[in-house]
């Protein structure tokens, strides 16, 4: 609830809901929060995971998704200085439901690349004309 008693209304532009769905489902957000399900990163081992990202993407993603609490960074006083990323309650429970939908599109790639297929086939076939 917002502070006037109502619900969140994600599809309502002042909603701070939407946000944190850009956060989580944007490129790098969902790639991130993927990676973290899988256990504790520091920042070089979560780049190298998440493959393309660069070293200033994957900082302003951690900073958004840590601002949101999903993320959990903790900063060790070693020398040299550690610093590691895991998911809070709340990014293990959106990452539960996330990974639900990239397990699913990952599973129909095949129906997926065959409409793009026809897509691209019947594009052609348009611009021959």
């Amino acid at each position: 609830m917002d502070d006037g008693g109502h619900p969140f209304d994600v599809f309502s532009k002042q909603c701070p809901s939407r946000g944190t769905l850009e956060h989580v489902t944007g490129r790098w957000g969902s790639l991130t929060i993927g990676a973290l399900h899988e256990g504790t990163f520091r920042f070089n081992e979560l780049r190298r995971r998440i493959d393309g990202v660069s070293e200033k993407m994957l900082s302003q993603t951690l900073h958004a998704l840590e601002r949101d609490g999903l993320v959990h960074r903790e900063a060790q006083t070693t020398n040299p200085p550690r610093v590691d990323y895991e998911l809070t309650p709340l990014g293990r429970a959106v990452a539960e439901r996330l990974l639900g939908l990239i397990h699913l599109i990952e599973g129909r790639m095949p129906e997926v690349l065959a409409a793009r297929a026809r897509y691209d086939e019947e594009r052609e076939g348009l611009g021959a004309r």
